[in-house]
């Protein structure tokens, strides 16, 4: 079985491997139940936001010179209104949360607890910069979808293991184009915090 890496950078320090976590999370947002129809000149302007920001972390995982997981985040502050307002709707400080922009990781590295690192060094990385709230918004597709997968359990049981709770009161939508959808829609997101104080 192949060794898996992991390492940690921020900000611009990224840039060299910007192309590849692109691709990446092209590959794997494909899947169920994101079910993305990948464009990489947005994927290039959504990662540049995490690149120009001095405290988001990156943590790759890297299969010799391969990038096949990775994992992203920075403060809520510093993103995009659709992920800070229902934060500042509830009364939060966001200037207190960390947001994971995401967590991917190609099938057949999965099982290996490299997700475990990837909250792990997120949360590290987070209390160090004084953050007392961690996290991440997940989509919710329904039960009956037609493209979900036989067998599909979601990451729900995994995400409370590691200490996170899913807040249905912290919702938005984002938008962005299913696979064979002729534009993008905006797709229902919940929220699931931990917190670090």
């Amino acid at each position: 079985m192949s060794e898996v890496a992991l390492h940690t950078c921020q900000g611009n320090a990224i840039e060299p491997r910007l192309e590849a976590l692109a691709r990446l999370r092209i590959t794997v947002f494909r899947d169920f139940p994101y079910l993305y129809e990948g464009d990489y000149a947005y994927e290039a302007n959504y990662l540049t936001r995490y690149a120009e920001c001095p405290e988001s972390l990156f943590v790759l995982a890297e299969d010799g010179d391969a990038l096949v997981g990775a994992a992203t985040g920075m403060p809520l502050a510093e993103d995009v209104v659709e992920f800070r307002m229902p934060f500042e709707q509830a009364g939060f400080d966001i200037g207190e949360v960390f947001y994971y922009g995401e967590s991917v990781l190609l099938p057949s590295y999965r099982g290996r607890g490299i997700g475990k690192a990837f909250l792990a060094e997120r949360e590290r990385h987070a209390a160090e910069c004084g953050f007392t709230t961690v996290a991440f918004c997940a989509v919710e597709r329904p039960g009956d979808h037609p493209l979900k997968p036989a067998g599909y359990v979601p990451l729900h049981g995994f995400w409370r293991s590691q200490g996170y709770e899913r807040h249905p009161e912290l919702a938005t939508t984002f938008r962005w184009k299913d696979i064979g959808e002729p534009e993008e829609t905006d797709k229902p997101m919940v929220f699931w915090l931990k917190s670090l104080a």
